[in-house]
């Protein structure tokens, strides 16, 4: 990838030309991990099961799960990144898991595998959210149960994605739309129940989120996601326009030493 002046300036000794690297070092301490700390928790998992993470990222989720279900539980994760995939093999787990670099829409799993499927942060992306539901249930055991996280729209994301769009173009906002484009309870609430799901429900968590100082955390943000490929070929102007407003914007969640900010997630289960 070719950089501007402006983007060589961002791009410090921390970061890298690689999006799922900068995610796991990033995104996974500051956001990811702590959100996926929360789904495993309501999960509730136990000793001894069999666990699924579907769009795993750089396998988050997949490591905390490990060590709740202990030797003899099972493992398994999928996503259709091999980047992250690469990263997630490439870090310590509990026990082994087994890695799939696949879409979530086409699981080469057998019927009846696991005890408990989990989902977070991913499931907006999906490209079919039905069919990867439908693949989630057939995959499931009978009684088993699915839990999957999505991250809802709020007021520090909002200003981000305005400016975004406002500086650079709508391409770039897209992303930022999609991130949060899954977040009414109710059509959750419908997926699950087409796919086949029963005990369905939904509820809300906020997450208070430490990041670094506005400037930091914008660059971070953007060199792990695909914003990474657009952002920092838009032109000098338009990204220092951007860095400026963005900066700006986010002062109300200044702290002493960096920014907080309230992230609420949906977060919707159900049983086979």
């Amino acid at each position: 990838m070719t950089s501007t002046p402006l983007a060589q300036t961002a791009w410090t000794p921390s970061y890298g030309n690689n999006a799922a690297e900068n995610y796991q070092k990033y995104f996974v301490p500051v956001i990811g991990g702590p959100i996926a700390l929360d789904l495993v928790n309501d999960a509730g998992l136990r000793p001894g099961e069999r666990v699924l993470d579907v769009g795993c990222g750089t396998g988050t989720i997949a490591r905390l799960a490990a060590e709740r279900v202990g030797m003899n539980g099972r493992v398994s994760a999928l996503d259709v990144n091999a980047g992250m995939l690469s990263v997630a093999r490439s870090l310590p787990s509990a026990i082994h898991i087994k890695w799939y670099e696949t879409a979530a829409e086409s699981v080469p799993l057998p019927d009846n595998s696991f005890d408990v499927i989990l989902c977070g942060l991913s499931f907006q992306f999906f490209v079919d959210k039905s069919a990867a539901l439908r693949e989630m249930h057939r995959v499931l055991k009978p009684g088993g149960r699915v839990y999957i996280s999505t991250p809802q729209p709020n007021a520090f994301f909002d200003l981000f994605d305005r400016a975004i769009a406002r500086h650079v173009n709508e391409e770039a906002s897209a992303f930022v739309h999609a991130v949060f484009s899954m977040n009414d309870p109710r059509q959750m609430e419908a997926f699950l129940a087409d796919a086949g799901f029963s005990s369905v429900a939904t509820r809300s968590q906020t997450r208070s989120v430490q990041g670094p100082p506005a400037r930091e955390f914008m660059w971070q943000y953007i060199y792990c996601t695909p914003l990474m490929a657009v952002l920092p070929q838009s032109g000098n102007a338009q990204t220092e326009a951007l860095e400026r407003d963005v900066v700006a914007g986010w002062e109300p969640w200044a702290t002493g030493d960096g920014m907080r900010y309230d992230q609420p997630t949906l977060v919707s289960s159900g049983r086979r």
